[in-house]
This record gives structure tokens, sequence and C-alpha cells, in this order.
């Protein structure tokens, strides 16, 4: 495999073919993926594996009814947990003091790595993945549709399926405008044209702005994708949740 040519065209795959994927390869892959970097040795993390139809069909709705909830082999929802690891303690005697935000940090950077780990080892052979961001939006409902207990929380989720003919590539933002050398160094206005001068300037671009009949693509990520009111409901459904159930 050309590893720099995987990386610079890999792609959100969002179809699948009905092919499966084999239970034996996906306990590989999760198991390798364990090998990423985490806190202290302590893997704090948990992953819910979803494959029947009546499951994805219970989490679908949670994830704004996203087709590839229903159309991958496989759902993976990767979780913060520290609810094993304070089992651990109790069962041995120690004081576990893990019900704070240093280790929510620490569990939430763990999960991360191990699903990027995770997708990242699937795509190399040769699965397709994507990513649904929707899971901490609904973190308290699918909690309860996993029977997830206190201290293990819903961060990401995973389609994973055989890719149904060859996604689209997603356009990035250049090297230049994320480096910064030995401080950071504020941008101007033109650095900030410039840097995001391409995007702006792709045809499936024009073509949102028309659709939400908004003058700026900066307004429809602002306004329509990710508008404040949202943001903020679920910021305080997700707030409310982790004190029940992380913070307590």
């Amino acid at each position: 495999m050309d590893i720099d040519r995987y990386f610079s065209t890999r792609r959100t795959v969002r179809r699948y073919t009905a092919q499966e994927v084999d239970n034996d390869l996906l306990t590989r892959l999760i198991d390798e993926a364990t090998h990423a970097p985490n806190t202290g040795n302590m893997q704090l993390y948990s992953v819910i594996v979803t494959r029947s139809d009546e499951g994805k069909r219970a989490l679908a709705p949670l994830h704004f009814n996203q087709p590839s909830v229903t159309g991958c082999s496989v759902l993976l929802t990767f979780c913060i947990d520290i609810n094993r690891f304070n089992r651990w303690c109790e069962i041995n005697r120690a004081d576990c003091g893990f019900n704070n935000m240093q280790m929510l940090m620490a569990a939430t950077i763990d999960t991360t790595l191990f699903a990027q780990q995770f997708n990242t080892l699937a795509e190399m052979h040769g699965l397709g993945c994507c990513y649904l961001g929707t899971t901490a939006y609904n973190a308290p409902k699918i909690a309860e549709v996993l029977h997830l207990p206190d201290g293990v929380v819903p961060l990401t989720a995973l389609t994973v399926g055989y890719p149904d003919g060859e996604a689209p590539l997603s356009d990035r933002l250049p090297a230049e405008g994320i480096i910064h050398n030995e401080l950071y160094h504020d941008y101007t206005d033109a650095d900030i044209n410039r840097l995001y001068a391409h995007k702006e300037a792709l045809e499936e671009s024009s073509r949102f702005i028309a659709e939400n009949s908004k003058e700026t693509l900066a307004q429809v990520y602002a306004e329509v994708r990710y508008p404040r009111a949202t943001n903020v409901l679920f910021s305080d459904t997700l707030n409310e949740y982790l004190d029940k159930t992380f913070f307590k």
C-alpha cells in the first residue's frame, strides 16, 4: 500500500454493499486498535458493536436517520468508560477519583485515539467508515438504548462496511493554515480569505449558499448547519447528562 497516497486521498464512506464484515476480522481490528496511545495505559474506553437491523433501527433516529446507520454492516459506538476502571479500583480497595473534568478529558482523548486507530486499520483492510458527530448530540438517549451504566458516555460512532462505489474526496485547508511555528500567530483578514478561498470556490459551496438563501459559505455553516441555538441546546443536554452520570 502507498501510505502517503492513502492518507492524502482517504475518503469518508457513507454507502456500503450488502457484504457483511466478518466478526473475526472486526475483533482483530478492534484488538489492534487498542494499541493506540492512551492515558497511563488505563484504556478509559469501550465500544458497543451493533450488527442487528433492530439495533441499528433503534439508533438511527438518534443519528438524524443518516442512511449510513441502517445501510452499514456494523455500527460501532465508542464510549468514554470510567466504569470499568472504577470497578477494578473498588475490588482492590483503591480510592478512585475519576469523576471530574481532568479524567473526562483524559478519557475523551483515549476514546478518540482508539476510534481513529480503528478507522485507519479498517480502511487499510478495504473497509469504509463514516464518523457520526451526532453521537454527542443525543448521548443520553443513545446511552438509554445501549443500556450504558453511569460513567460510560457515548462519544462518537462509526458506520463500517464495504464501500459501494468511490466516495467523494473532501476538501481540506492547506497545511499553512493550521501550522504555527514556535508561537501562535493570529490570522489577518487577508490570511483568512486566502486560506478559505478554495473551499468557497467549490461548486458544492455555491450550491449550499443558494439552497439556503445565504450570502456566504460561512453563513451556511454558522447559521444553518451549526446554529447557536442548536449548539446551546445540545450543550445543555450533554452537561445535564454528564452531571447525572459522570460527575456524580
